[in-house]
C-alpha cells in the first residue's frame, strides 16, 4: 500500500534548487588616485592641440632648391691662386722647335765598329723538362748547385762543435770522477783486450740461446713450453743489453772483489 501511494519519481517532478551567487569582494581602488586626477585635470588644456601651442610656421619663400643639400667645397684662397702651375712634360702650343742643329756624327760606322769590336752575347743555360717539352731557365730551377759558393760550405756548423765540446768535458769530468772513486773504492778498470773477450763471450752466449729458440716447435701449447719460451727470451733480453752496454761505454770500470 505505501508504494503505492508514492509518485513515481521524475526529472520534471524534482524540487528547484535556489542558485547562490559568490559575492564578490569590494573593487581596489588606488590611495593615488585623486592626486592623479588632479593632475590630470590640471594638464589637460595641453593637449588640446597638435604639438606645442605656438609654432613657428615655415615661411614660402624658403623653399627647397636643387642641390641646396649637395657638400660644397670650400673657398679657394689666393695663396693657391697665386701658386704657380706644374711644368708639363707635354710642349705647349706656343712652343718651337729648335731648327737648324745638325750632327757630324756617322751612326753607321760607329753602330759597325761596336758590332765588331763587341764580344758576342752569350745564350742563357737553359733545360727542357721532356723530348719535345717546354723550355725553362736554368739558374732559377734550382739545379745549379750555388751552395758551394758560400763562404760557410763545408765548415763544421758551430752547434755540432759546441756538442762535441760538451760530450768531451763530460767524459773528461766522468773520468775524473771514476777516478776518485776507484781511489776511494779500489775500482778495476778493464783492459781493451778484457773488455773485447767479454763482448764476444756475450755474443757467442747470445748465439747459443738464440739456436735454443729457433730449436722450439711451432706450437706451443703446454705450459713448460711457455715458460721455457720466455725463459729464452729474458736472456736474450738481458745479453742484448749488456753487448748494447759494452760497445756504447769504452771505458768500464768493475769493484775489486
Amino acid at each position: 500500500r505505501m508504494l503505492a501511494q508514492r509518485a513515481p519519481e521524475s526529472i520534471y517532478s524534482l524540487p528547484p534548487v535556489e542558485e547562490k551567487q559568490p559575492v564578490k569582494p569590494p573593487r581596489y581602488i588606488s590611495t593615488f588616485r585623486p592626486s592623479v586626477k588632479c593632475e590630470a585635470e590640471k594638464n589637460k588644456a595641453q593637449w588640446k592641440t597638435m604639438g606645442p601651442a605656438k609654432v613657428a610656421v615655415p615661411s614660402p619663400k624658403k623653399f627647397l632648391q636643387k642641390r641646396s643639400k649637395e657638400p660644397k667645397l670650400p673657398a679657394r684662397k689666393k695663396e693657391q691662386d697665386s701658386k704657380k702651375l706644374s711644368a708639363l712634360s707635354v710642349p705647349r702650343r706656343t712652343d718651337h722647335p729648335v731648327m737648324g742643329i745638325q750632327s757630324k756624327k756617322n751612326f753607321i760606322n760607329t753602330n759597325a765598329a761596336a758590332v765588331i769590336t763587341g764580344l758576342p752575347k752569350k745564350p742563357q743555360p737553359i733545360y727542357v723538362d721532356r723530348r719535345q717539352g717546354d723550355k725553362y731557365l736554368l739558374e732559377t730551377s734550382g739545379l745549379v748547385p750555388k751552395y758551394i759558393k758560400k763562404k760557410d760550405y763545408g765548415a763544421i756548423p758551430k752547434y755540432i762543435t759546441k756538442r762535441k765540446e760538451n760530450t768531451k768535458r763530460a767524459q773528461e769530468e766522468y773520468e775524473a770522477r771514476i777516478v776518485e772513486q776507484l781511489k776511494k773504492r779500489a775500482m778495476k778498470r778493464l783492459s781493451d783486450e778484457e773488455r773485447k773477450s767479454l763482448l764476444q763471450g756475450l755474443k757467442k752466449n747470445w748465439e747459443e740461446v738464440y739456436r735454443d729458440f729457433q730449436r722450439l716447435s711451432m706450437e706451443i701449447d703446454t705450459i713448460p713450453k711457455k715458460l721455457y719460451k720466455e725463459k729464452l727470451e729474458l736472456q736474450m733480453k738481458q745479453l742484448e743489453h749488456d753487448i748494447e752496454v759494452l760497445e756504447k761505454h769504452k771505458v768500464i770500470y768493475i769493484a775489486n772483489e
